[in-house]
């Protein structure tokens, strides 16, 4: 899979531990940024990474910041995108599995490396189920992107 990941300032420390564990898995990496902890407004980082995903250029995304409310905030913000802040391992798998979530954010003041790596890599072995009930409710979601 090619997966975009992108990171603010609070996020960045963890995201090379990210990256490095994602290319263990087999799959391509692009990094969208942040390149160093200086200060940097997650909603740019956002638009590279849901841009990529948009154009087709990645398969799946990560944003990491402080708590990952504010990228899956400015994430949700483009039509397409389904973010969701996972910090368990539960929602990490069943996002993708249930609403076909696209971009997964991450809270790198909330969670440690070691539980990072789990939650990659449980939303990156995740695929969205064929259940007509979740696929109905997605189709839902992206009626209410086109009422935009």
């Amino acid at each position: 899979m090619r997966i975009v990941i992108g990171s603010d300032h609070a996020g960045f420390p963890l995201k090379a531990t990210i990256i490095n564990h994602i290319k263990s898995l087999g799959h391509e990496v692009y990094d969208a940024g942040s390149y160093d902890p200086s200060p940097v407004d997650f909603p740019d980082i956002a638009k590279t990474v849901t841009s990529s995903i948009i154009a087709g250029k990645a398969d799946r995304g990560l944003m990491v910041c402080g708590t990952g409310v504010g990228a899956s905030i400015a994430a949700n913000k483009v039509k397409g995108i389904r973010a969701a802040v996972c910090h368990d391992v539960h929602s990490a798998h069943q996002s993708v599995e249930h609403d076909d979530v696209n971009v997964m954010c991450i809270g790198a003041q909330i969670v440690g490396a070691w539980l990072a790596k789990d939650l990659v890599t449980a939303y990156l072995a995740a695929e969205f189920s064929t259940d007509e009930d979740f696929r109905r409710r997605v189709r839902k979601l992206a009626e209410m992107d086109e009422q935009r």
